[in-house]
């Protein structure tokens, strides 16, 4: 096979080549290297991977899981080639990865769709025990690699066909596959490398393009010294139900933080005087009739609805009043749910749905949405229009018909309570001073993310949504 006039085979040197090399420079110490191969071409990856080992005087010990003459085309030119050098392979016996610094994992590539079987599974159990077993230290210099994603993780939607191997580095190869960065898969990919081979970008782009990673920086425009408040926008925040009021201050306290100029909490009036004490430079408003939320509007530029909201009679009228306006909103949390109850189409709105508000969104269990989040997040653009924002592990981004994108930052520390009331007053700060609604939601959802990546520095356990504050005011000021 031909690619540009670059042999599928000479692609298939090049991938073990920089493999080789990544592994080299993650434990330039280390002598002993194990594969295990699959029949396609990861399995031939691999081959080439143990073949430069060999050939640099490593100890090597190659597992074909499929039979030799199984192999096709390049995958048995790699194995003869490996051969060749003196290599030598060996039926597959767990016990013998103990012997191994580096461990290859070339089961299966971008191809596999189905889920694990024997004897693969037995397989991958087998390498994620070598990974586990030993203490702390042993573990880390222990290195489990998979080449091009880690075998079991599907490479459209990041998720689990029964089993995958934990790796603790994957190194992926001319276009970086969307499943990579999340659902699931962050947590079996480990640190990813990726190595485009030298293919031309006109080769590259013969494969469609379904989405885009957010960028490293996020950058806002200078501020000039004649401004006042009332040039960075009026953001009216929409919550706080009994017991949830520190819902909505959140919201509040993360809009003020990344620059919005003036900052009101709609909330039940026993709540009012409250928020001035925990934070005085936020209004607070109690509304009881939800008519009396329209003064509320008229002075803002941007609602997020939902923080703390609830779903009680109190909450559905302020959050009717909320659609009614032509004001840009950002919708999460109850708001989500009610908005599920009676479902429309709106272009001037972010939806930040976890995934069960996105199952509720779509009448699904929050399962079915983590099997497939593009999928899902195609089918909540199509329903509801606008931007939306599916949080979790790589938090995905669209505009309906637009590029999904997706975010590679944020830290398990950030499953905790109030999260994600921050990132809805992160992107209404952001849409209060003038930033389009696709756009702040990109920007929020990578400020936000960067945000707890800061705070984690003191360790995950533990962080608290009110953490991330002074880490969005250095970060919109870098």
């Amino acid at each position: 096979m031909d690619v540009g006039g670059i042999t599928s085979m000479a692609l298939m040197e090049r991938a073990g080549l920089q493999a080789f090399r990544a592994i080299q420079a993650k434990r330039p110490a280390a002598r002993t290297l194990s594969a295990v191969t699959g029949s396609g071409h990861n399995g031939g990856d691999a081959f080439v991977v143990a073949r430069l080992a060999h050939e640099m005087g490593f100890d090597v010990r190659v597992y074909p899981v499929a039979p030799i003459e199984s192999l096709k085309d390049d995958a048995r030119i790699a194995f003869q080639r490996y051969q060749d050098a003196g290599g030598e392979t060996l039926a597959f016996i767990p016990e013998d990865f103990e012997a191994t610094e580096i461990l290859v994992d070339g089961l299966f590539g971008t191809g596999l769709k189905r889920p694990i079987e024997s004897p693969y599974w037995e397989v991958i159990e087998a390498i994620n025990r070598y990974r586990a077993r030993g203490d702390q230290h042993t573990v880390r210099e222990r290195l489990v690699v998979a080449l091009d994603l880690p075998s079991g993780i599907a490479a459209d939607t990041g998720e689990v066909l029964g089993i995958a191997v934990e790796a603790d580095m994957t190194v992926t190869f001319i276009g970086l596959k969307q499943g990579l960065f999340t659902g699931a898969a962050p947590s079996f990919t480990g640190e990813v490398f990726y190595d485009d081979l030298d293919v031309a970008p006109l080769i590259r782009h013969r494969t469609l393009e379904n989405a885009r990673l957010l960028p490293p920086k996020v950058s806002l425009p200078r501020r000039a010294k004649h401004t006042h408040k009332g040039h960075y926008g009026h953001v009216l925040v929409i919550g706080g139900d009994q017991g949830y009021l520190g819902a909505a201050r959140l919201a509040a306290e993360a809009s003020a933080r990344v620059g919005a100029g003036l900052v009101t909490i709609a909330t039940k009036i026993e709540h009012a005087g409250l928020i001035t004490l925990m934070r005085p430079e936020l209004m607070g408003h109690g509304i009881a009739d939800p008519f009396e939320l329209l003064a509320l509007i008229e002075k803002a530029n941007v609602i997020a609805v939902g923080p703390g909201l609830g779903q009680s009679p109190w909450a559905q009228g302020l959050f009717q009043q909320a659609l009614a306006s032509d004001l840009p909103l950002i919708v999460d949390a109850d708001a989500l749910h009610l908005l599920a109850q009676a479902p429309f189409r709106r272009d001037t709105w972010v939806l930040t749905p976890h995934p069960g508000e996105a199952g509720h969104l779509l009448q699904c269990t929050s399962k079915v949405i983590q099997q497939d989040r593009f999928g899902a997040i195609d089918a909540l653009t199509a329903r509801y229009g606008g931007t939306i924002v599916l949080k979790g592990a790589g938090t995905l981004i669209k505009q309906d018909a637009g590029m999904t994108c997706v975010c590679r930052l944020g830290n398990p520390g950030m499953a905790t309570g109030g999260m994600g009331d921050v990132l809805t007053g992160v992107i209404a700060g952001l849409v209060a001073q003038g930033i389009g609604l696709n756009e702040a939601a990109q920007q929020g959802v990578h400020l936000h993310a960067a945000a707890g990546d800061l705070a984690a520095h003191q360790g995950e356990r533990g962080l608290l949504a009110g953490d991330l504050m002074p880490h969005l005011q250095r970060l919109v000021n870098t």
